[in-house]
This record gives structure tokens, sequence and C-alpha cells, in this order.
């Protein structure tokens, strides 16, 4: 065998060794099957334990509120599910969606504490391909943003036009609503809030390989982005919730946390520089991946109603940036800090 013949049987075996790494991602990652909850959730790194009892607590009352199954088919036919709160029957409404492997009665069990008090309707999307909702392929928002507006589209029907539409999306959740921000909204659609969102889903699995696997990201995702078109019918750069938000009318209130490993805080400045809307900013410093309603949750509260109450007054246009500067657990350390 000569020189060419070694080189190119090395070139080959290097070559199927990358396409072996990349169809395990893309298998681990897009098949619901395949993706699991539990190693989603050591992979963000947030300790759970703290809160249990917090979170156990709210559970509880979440689950003695009365509620329906409601449902709705997405555009290329699969069944969608949702659960639907009542409340106290008031005129507004929050369509809430959940983070990647989870679903909506888990993600939002301490806001419904918070939304169902203050007269909100709640709506707890399982998005596809999570939970109760039909689809084989995870559509990190690029896909599940089409679903948001048949939500919205559900809920102005069966509500009516006197009903305030709000939503709040977590980790892929909030991806996808402000992938959807850059759609043409309903006019009822009052306002949005980002918590943890990541910017397209390329960004996210590059820093995934490299923090937690140490694995370029090159050419890892060009062949799981090609996996990603010809299997799951949308390519990982496909949607970026940073170009979206340049065509957003509502406002938007961004919340993250400095200590999350999982989507870096960097993208969420990224998102909010792009954002052409009104908008405002809560960043909580220590909190982990979506740890921020339950680390600082007096403030949280605080923000979000600042946030309801006030969205269609007339803001700064830059907005503020929000900082926990001594982090008590009580909630009443903020600071403003302009951006």
């Amino acid at each position: 065998m000569n020189g060419w013949s070694l080189l190119l049987g090395a070139g080959a075996l290097a070559a199927a060794g990358e396409y072996g790494i990349a169809s395990y991602f893309f298998r681990r990652t897009m098949l619901r099957q395949k993706a699991e909850t539990k190693r989603t959730m050591d992979m963000a790194g947030t300790n759970w334990d703290l809160y249990m009892p917090k979170i156990k607590k709210m559970k509880a009352w979440m689950m003695e509120q009365e509620r329906e199954d409601v449902y709705i088919t997405s555009s290329d036919g699969l069944k969608l599910h949702g659960t639907y709160f009542p409340g106290q029957g008031g005129k507004k409404l929050v369509i809430c969606f959940h983070g990647y492997t989870s679903r909506g009665m888990s993600d939002y069990i301490g806001l419904s504490n918070y939304y169902l008090p203050k007269g909100f309707k709640m709506l707890l999307v399982d998005e596809r391909a999570h939970g109760d909702s039909e689809g084989t392929y995870i559509g990190f928002g690029c896909l599940d943003r089409e679903d948001a507006l048949l939500w919205i589209e559900y809920a102005a029907k069966r509500f009516g036009s006197g009903c305030e539409i709000w939503l709040h999306g977590t980790s892929m959740g909030a991806s996808t609503v402000l992938m959807a921000s850059g759609l043409k909204l309903s006019p009822q659609v009052k306002g949005i809030v980002s918590d943890c969102a990541f910017t397209t889903a390329w960004d996210v699995f590059a820093h995934v390989l490299k923090d937690q696997y140490h694995l370029p990201s090159y050419p890892i995702l060009k062949i799981s982005d090609r996996m990603c078109r010809e299997k799951a019918g949308y390519g990982l750069k496909q949607c970026s919730a940073a170009l979206e938000v340049k065509k957003a009318k509502v406002p938007i209130l961004f919340i993250h946390g400095d200590a999350d490993t999982f989507v870096p805080c960097s993208m969420c400045f990224e998102i909010y520089e792009n954002c052409a809307s009104k908008k405002n900013m809560l960043i909580v410093h220590g909190a982990g991946h979506v740890e921020a309603f339950y680390k600082e949750q007096v403030l949280y509260e605080q923000k979000l109603t600042e946030f309801l109450e006030t969205a269609g007054e007339a803001w700064a246009p830059a907005g503020k940036s929000i900082y926990v500067s001594d982090v008590t657990g009580e909630g009443n350390s903020g600071e403003s800090v302009p951006v």
C-alpha cells in the first residue's frame, strides 16, 4: 500500500468517526425517545434539591386548581397538547412554553403560584415531541414558533377579542417565543417574557460540545445540521432569536442567571442588544440555568409584575439591566444599571 492509499484510508476512518459522533449527537439531541430529562438536568447543572421543599408545596397547590386538557393540530399534522387553567376567569391569558426535554406542567409549577392568584388564565403548552404532544423530532424553537402562532390563534378564538395574551418561555421555550416575536403576531399579544433563551440551536450545541464534551463544533455540527435538515425539516441555524427580535413589535422582558453554564448569559445580552421593541432585562447574580425564579423569587416576581403592569407605557429606549448585587435569597438586593 503506497503513501496515498494510507492517507486516504486514514482520512476515511477519520471521516467515519466524525460521522459516527455527529450521528450519535443527532440521535441523543433531536429524537424525543433519546433526549432524556435527567441527562438534560445534569448537564444544566442547577441543584434543584435546594428548592424541592418549595417546589413540592407549590406543585400541591397547582394540582388542586381547576384545569383542562386542550389540543390543536400543527401545520404538519401533529396533535399538540396543552393544559389550560381558567384561574379566576380574568381577561388576561399567559401561554407558557417549557424547556428542552421538559413539559408545561413541570416548568411552570412555581409561576402558576404567581400568575393564577393574580387573575391570569394559563395555558401550559407541551411543545412538539414533548409531554403529551406528538412528534418525533424536537424543534428547538425553529418549528415551535409556528406552533406558537397556532396556540395564539386558538386562544384568540376561544376567549375572544377582549382577551389579552402574554407569552412566557423558559430555555428552549424562551427561544421559541423570541423566534416568534419576529412573526406577525395577533394584536392581542401584549408582551413576551424570555427566561434563559439561546440565540440558535447551533450556538447552544457548539457551547455544550466545547464546554461539556471538549469537542470542536466542526465538523460535528455541520454533519448534524445536514441530518436535521433531511430528517426534521429545519437547519440548526435556520432561525435565530437574536435576529428575530430585530423585527419585534411587542415589549419583551429578558431574564437570565449570570452563573448559567448551559446557556451562557452572553446570549441574553446579545439578543437584548438586538431587540427593536420596548425591553427590559433582569440578570440574577449567582443563578444557574432557569434558577432565577427560585433563587430570587421576590425580585423575580417584582420585576415581572412591573413588566406586566407597565409594558404598554413608554419605556426608555435602552431599557435597564437589573442586577442582584448581594444575593441574600430574599430578593431585596437589586440595583439598576443602564445598558
